[in-house]
């Protein structure tokens, strides 16, 4: 199994020591007690989309740049686990809807 909170964790470490932060200096920036960002960089916690946004304005850095680089580490993880196909398409938009199970439909345009 893929788990979210492990990726971002590692990508956030990797993020602050590339920038050669301290949790300390993180945590006075972001407001945010050290344990917690510890604990959401070994993946032991969740963070909440309030405290992503924090943690990356200290680490002046992009969310979206975060969870692009999450979502292609998820990737990778998925297909070594075969848990997801390599189809070779082209790119095209992807449209998604809620059927009334809950069930997403994804429709290329």
């Amino acid at each position: 199994m893929v788990l979210f909170r492990r990726i971002l964790g590692e990508v956030l470490r990797t993020a602050r020591m590339q920038r050669g932060l301290t949790l300390r200096e993180v945590s006075a920036d972001a407001r945010v007690s050290l344990g917690y960002i510890s604990e959401i960089e070994r993946g032991q916690k969740e963070a909440s989309s309030e405290l992503l946004a924090s943690l990356c304005s200290a680490l002046d850095l992009p969310l979206s740049d975060v969870l692009r680089e999450v979502s292609d580490a998820v990737a990778v993880e998925e297909l070594a686990q075969g848990l997801r196909r390599v189809e070779s398409v082209e790119a095209t938009p992807i449209s998604s809807a809620r059927t009334s199970a809950g069930d997403v439909v994804a429709s290329a345009a």
